[in-house]
């Protein structure tokens, strides 16, 4: 990486940080927490049923907490089926068991003893929720855009060397998911949606590239914790921010929200603990992505213009 490079990564890197902090502290980004605190995290089983029912569904709720957030289900819309717990509490009559022995106790007719306790079982209802897409009316506070718009200036050539420097092949396929691509190891691809705009499009390459740069699973069966997945969104996304400013492609509306998304609080741990990551792959992929400077051709007519200039003024003051 050249000096000139090094000293603008570093400049980009430094503004992302600050942009990411001021979000956080913007009126904006209160509204939004406050409305994304009363969606409901689902468990593994209920994620899954909602994924079948809705492919698409990016927030879910029940019908109550819709009309909490001034939006009404849109009418004739089926509901997504879940499993709920039932909240009710049985009585059961079981032998009284000594605490310090772990034994019954008995009475003087030589009979257990017995006492009734409160459970809980393990019972589950149908419930039902809807997707946001099933909703209408007021509009949910967000930081950010959903989706970046705009040309870029040599589109083509941009994309071309970027899936040239790809670790995996790169396809734009269209998929079931909310996310506007991916990279999998397992099928050996990168996959980005068709139909983006060229900015989200190219910012959206850039972030899987650096995902398979970097972020490559020692074991494909070992599911990531949290905070590695926070890590690595973090440092994909950064990276995509600084390749792509440094060619003067603005994606400061989508990729501040989404690092801010993704880290853990306001002091930005991820952030900083990946800036060396960051800052030395966007400058390997700037470098690699680069246009090659113009050749400078000279002429055999221009390289002699010089002496025949010089013979004219010598002649000129012999006479």
């Amino acid at each position: 990486m050249s000096y000139e490079t090094d000293e603008r990564v570093a400049e980009l890197t430094d503004r992302l940080e600050n942009g990411v902090k001021e979000l956080y502290a913007s009126d904006s980004y209160a509204q939004y927490i406050s409305a994304m605190a009363k969606f409901h995290h689902y468990s593994f089983g209920n994620a899954l049923l909602i994924l079948f029912q809705c492919p698409h569904a990016t927030n879910v709720a029940g019908y109550g907490t819709w009309k909490a957030l001034g939006r009404q289900v849109k009418k004739g819309e089926k509901g997504i089926m879940i499993l709920a717990p039932c909240n009710f509490r049985a009585t059961l009559e079981q032998e009284k068991i000594d605490p310090q022995t772990g034994q019954t106790l008995y009475g003087p007719d030589g009979q257990p003893l017995t006492e009734k306790v409160k459970i809980a079982p393990n019972r589950f209802k149908i419930a039902h929720v809807f997707d946001l897409s099933q909703t209408e009316g007021r509009e949910l506070p967000q930081i950010g855009v959903s989706e970046l718009t705009g040309d870029v200036a040599d589109y083509t050539g941009i994309y071309d060397r970027l899936t040239a420097i790809s670790p995996l092949p790169v396809v734009q396929e269209d998929f079931r998911r909310a996310a506007k691509g991916y990279t999998s190891f397992m099928e050996n691809r990168v996959v980005i949606k068709p139909g983006m705009s060229q900015v989200q499009t190219i910012k959206t390459l850039v972030h899987e590239i650096a995902h398979a740069k970097r972020h490559r699973p020692a074991d494909l069966l070992v599911e990531q914790t949290p905070a590695e997945r926070r890590r690595k969104e973090v440092e994909a996304e950064s990276i995509a921010y600084v390749v792509c400013q440094y060619f003067g492609i603005d994606t400061s509306d989508y990729s501040l929200a989404y690092v801010a998304g993704w880290s853990k609080g306001k002091e930005l741990a991820e952030l900083k603990a990946s800036l060396d990551v960051i800052h030395a792959t966007a400058g390997e992929i700037i470098d690699a992505i680069s246009p090659p400077p113009p050749k400078l051709e000279r002429t055999q007519e221009r390289a002699r213009h010089p002496r025949q200039h010089g013979t004219r003024r010598t002649q000129k003051a012999r006479r």
